[in-house]
């Protein structure tokens, strides 16, 4: 192909030493060579073409098998059932707590519901029991009935993967 033997042809005219020692020629040359790097090596040897070829063959053929042999391992995992994750807050406090726990939770894409406790006393005095918390605690995290605990401790449940474990089993 014409494409192919312009990119070859021009790899090689960047990487050959020929002029390197002539600043008109070396820099140039740099500034392709960076170019070439910078745009992902569109410019290169027909080794690395043949490479590059057989690796986009391979990787046709794992999408095919892929798609003939039913769901991937993401795609189960993404078909797991998520125990029920319920979020107490009080309307108007804690509003950018409770964005936060939001927005760990989005990221995560972990389903959960939001539950307003504000003048539920009997909700309240579970949450905080349950919780061990204080009532300026809220927005407090519930996986399953079990309390994870306010924004603080979702984020180390976060990173040591009890939220994970706790959500998904």
């Amino acid at each position: 192909m014409l494409i192919d033997f312009v990119r070859t042809s021009l790899h090689r005219a960047i990487t050959t030493p020929v002029g390197e020692g002539f600043a008109p020629v070396r820099v140039p040359k740099d500034l392709a060579r960076r170019l070439n790097v910078t745009f992902g090596q569109p410019l290169c040897s027909k080794e690395q073409l043949a490479a590059r070829r057989a690796a986009e063959a391979r990787l046709e053929a794992l999408r095919a098998k892929r798609t003939a042999g039913g769901a991937s391992a993401a795609e189960k995992a993404a078909a797991r059932v998520a125990a029920p994750v319920m979020v107490y807050f009080e309307k108007g406090r804690g509003a950018r707590e409770l964005a936060r726990v939001e927005e760990l939770l989005g990221a995560k894409a972990i389903p959960y519901q939001l539950l307003d406790v504000a003048g539920d006393e009997a909700t309240m005095t579970f949450v905080t029991r349950a919780a061990d918390c204080k009532d300026d605690d809220l927005p407090i995290v519930f996986v399953a009935g079990t309390a994870i605990g306010p924004y603080p401790k979702l984020v180390e449940a976060d990173v040591s993967g009890a939220l994970a474990k706790a959500v998904y089993g």
